[in-house]
């Protein structure tokens, strides 16, 4: 398995699953969600989004589930940015099952935005330094 730069466990509880008794879809996102707010958190963007008004806006969210999840176990998520362009960045997440196999794949696009004026900002260089030390890789692919 490839290195990530966040990795969350989480408890599949009873009240994720649904009629086929299976996690649904919709639980399946919230770990995503979870995972999400963990890694803007260590970068910093959830604070500097109190603080000064810009911070991260999910722009696009895609998802692939691969197989079923099931009541009990647990799910590990982990997360990595692929891509940082202008304004915007795209995040990975891959969701595995207690038995180490993939479950769900979800690309996010996450933009950079300035809440006060309702509208997106170039992400600042103080801010792609901190994902290249999460990610603790020396060059990710960037696009202008």
């Amino acid at each position: 398995m490839q290195q990530f730069a966040s990795k969350m466990k989480l408890r599949i509880d009873w009240c994720d699953i649904d009629m086929f008794h299976h996690v649904n879809n919709i639980s399946v996102l919230r770990y995503v969600q979870s995972a999400r707010t963990h890694y803007l958190e260590a970068l910093g963007l959830m604070q500097l989004q109190l603080t000064d008004r810009k911070g991260p806006v999910l722009a696009s969210s895609s998802t692939q589930f691969k197989k079923q999840l099931f009541y009990p176990g647990n799910v590990t998520v982990y997360s990595t940015v692929s891509a940082i362009k202008n304004t915007s960045f795209t995040l990975q997440h891959y969701i595995y099952d207690d038995k180490g196999e993939l479950a769900t794949e979800v690309t996010d696009i996450i933009v950079f935005f300035d809440f006060a004026a309702n509208t997106k900002l170039k992400i600042p260089d103080t801010l792609k330094a901190k994902i290249h030390s999460l990610e603790n890789r020396v060059q990710l692919a960037t696009k202008m």
